[in-house]
């Protein structure tokens, strides 16, 4: 489940740039990520020296049920901290009552913790983005003609020339549209020609079973258009490219400080940039551009909607610990596994205080108040059944629920609910939007009914 969930997308990255014929590693590529593997554990080692740690907890096994630390799934034994901060209530314990007082006071006192404890703080000021069309052409996609363009985003780095970070984005519309179009945005990747992912082959001798259209033509059917924008343009995923990338640049390739940001609060600046384009591309209709991402990008998603208040909704699809899913809960991956070496370059330096001296009732926020620092926008949370345990559904939806008030103080409707609904439930009636589909670890089922929940708001 574990390496499922957590190293997914890391093996299409290996699938697309290493693998071989026989899906091996070669020579030059095992140095590469050993070489990797070391930096990143440096990094790791500094920042821990850096906040005065010596040991943090292990995360929870997710390959071995038999293991001392094996992830829980025994919802008896899943809330230790069931105590929630209120949304709603003051640092000094004053009770907010009008959407004022939560726009003025309530909702910087989160941001704050989320910026100081959590993601960490973007930098005042990031430097500007050149937008270059690259490729322009006309396409089909299944049976809809597509306006096609490349661009890359040169990020300005005339403050430390050594780091140069380019941004990669593909945007498509519909040929024949007759105005500006909504857009759907996927943190994802963009695979050449004929690209497959390695895989059993297919018995040639049984007609091939059809293929459900894509989502990107389930986004063509509504004549809205797509975008694909590449998170590791912006900022590698590991903690060996931390002197790198954005952050990198930004910091003059000096290591991070605890409460600097990470490549989740990372990658929603390189979305809020893809967002200049869009407010200057006479195709796009930019206020209503929706955001999506699976798993890590899925957390990704979720950020980028909550900081970025031009982003008209998400798709949060399977983002777990770090994302959606409550970080008191302990159900799948913890925050451990997060605040390890393996995936603490997604969040502050901070955060791998609460695997450490901290415990996780410690925290001053917790993940129904990033959703809630979504509203009044529409948001829609993502889960699947078989083999997605690992993300806790039950407790992504449990942040929904308890994001729900600050949703109905801004005049909006929460989720109807806050009893966990059987698999397959639909909730889509209110702003904040939630189902669990039947099957594993990914989007793919949820495309239909995300693009209903969207369609609410992009008439």
């Amino acid at each position: 489940m574990k390496k499922i969930a957590g190293l997914f997308f890391m093996g299409l990255v290996i699938a697309l740039h290493s693998y071989s014929q026989f899906g091996r590693l070669s020579p030059a590529d095992s140095l590469r990520r050993d070489s990797m593997n070391r930096m990143t554990q440096q990094d790791y080692k500094q920042m821990l020296a850096e906040l005065n740690i010596t040991t943090v907890r292990p995360g929870a096994n997710g390959n071995n049920p038999n293991a001392p630390n094996a992830a829980n799934y025994d919802e008896s034994k899943a809330n230790p901290y069931p105590n929630l901060p209120d949304p709603l209530m003051l640092k000094n314990g004053q009770k907010i009552t009008t959407a004022k007082m939560w726009w003025d006071k309530r909702r910087p006192e989160i941001v704050e913790d989320f910026d100081r404890e959590i993601y960490g703080r973007m930098p005042k000021n990031t430097p500007k983005v050149k937008w270059e069309v690259t490729k322009d052409t006309m396409e089909m996609n299944g049976d809809v003609k597509v306006h096609t363009k490349k661009l890359v985003g040169h990020v300005d780095n005339s403050s430390y020339p050594s780091i140069n970070v380019n941004i990669d984005l593909t945007l498509s519309v519909p040929a024949n549209a007759t105005g500006p179009v909504p857009v759907v945005m996927e943190f994802g990747f963009v695979f050449p020609p004929g690209f497959r992912v390695p895989g059993p082959p297919r018995d040639t001798t049984k007609p091939a079973p059809p293929q459900p259209p894509s989502w990107q033509q389930q986004v063509l059917a509504k004549g809205w258009g797509y975008a694909i924008l590449v998170p590791g343009s912006i900022q590698a995923d590991n903690g060996a490219g931390l002197t790198q990338g954005i952050i990198g640049l930004v910091n003059k390739g000096q290591p991070r400080k605890p409460d600097d940001w990470g490549s989740l609060r990372a990658w929603a600046w390189g979305a809020d940039r893809a967002m200049d384009y869009f407010e200057i591309d006479k195709a796009i209709d930019a206020r209503k551009v929706a955001i999506e991402g699976h798993s890590r990008y899925g957390k990704a998603a979720l950020v980028t909607l909550a900081y970025n208040p031009r982003f008209a909704t998400a798709f949060v699809s399977s983002s777990g610990e770090g994302g959606a899913k409550l970080h008191r809960r302990n159900a799948g991956e913890i925050v451990e596994n997060v605040a390890g070496s393996g995936e603490y370059h997604w969040m502050a330096g901070n955060f791998i205080k609460y695997a450490g001296p901290l415990n996780w009732g410690d925290m001053p926020v917790d993940s129904h108040e990033l959703i809630a620092m979504c509203a009044p926008r529409p948001v829609f949370i993502s889960g699947g059944s078989k083999g997605d345990g690992w993300v806790d559904t039950r407790g992504m939806f449990m942040a929904a629920a308890a994001a729900g008030p600050v949703y109905k103080l801004l005049g909006k409707k929460d989720m109807g609910t806050a009893e966990y609904p059987p698999i397959g439930t639909t909730l889509i009636d209110g702003d904040i939007g939630y189902r669990q589909h039947e099957d594993g670890h990914t989007p793919v089922p949820n495309w239909p009914t995300f693009i209903e929940f969207a369609g609410k708001y992009f008439k």
